[in-house]
């Protein structure tokens, strides 16, 4: 049983006790996932550079996602005044940008990141947007090795 302020969820790395607190919000769901609000940013392991943006509404959707500056010096996302309004922005540090990763079945060197649809994150209000850059100068997938 789950402490106070804590719960277990399911997710696809099994089941995880989270704090209540770590629920991040997403006012309008995530492209494709629209109807899908609530989730929590889980560790892979404690070597992986890859956190899980897991669903609290489904335990089988889980994004797998990643901090862009662990690969890619620079990069940065574009915000309207509506998606700052929608992030309650205040201050830059406050927020945390993440892309989504594909990783291909048994062809691990194909991994990709996701640059023209990013996640943004107000740490501070636990609220989070996805945010397509649709005039960005960087292509819209990296492939992070040999690939």
């Amino acid at each position: 049983m789950a402490a106070q302020g804590k719960r277990v969820i399911r997710t696809r790395l099994g089941e995880r006790e989270i704090v209540e607190d770590s629920i991040v919000r997403f006012p309008h769901g995530l492209v494709g996932f629209e109807d899908r609000r609530d989730f929590v940013l889980l560790q892979v392991n404690d070597s992986s550079p890859f956190l899980l943006l897991q669903s609290l509404e489904d335990p089988g959707l889980g994004l797998l996602v990643a901090d862009p500056l662990s690969f890619i010096e620079n990069y940065g996302v574009r915000l309207d005044s509506a998606e700052k309004k929608i992030l309650n922005h205040q201050e830059d540090a406050e927020l945390a940008v993440l892309v989504t990763v594909s990783i291909p079945r048994n062809r691990p060197e194909e991994t990709t990141l996701n640059l023209s649809g990013p996640i943004v994150i107000n740490t501070s209000a636990k609220v989070g947007i996805q945010s397509p850059q649709t005039d960005s100068s960087y292509p819209p997938h990296v492939f992070l090795a040999g690939g």
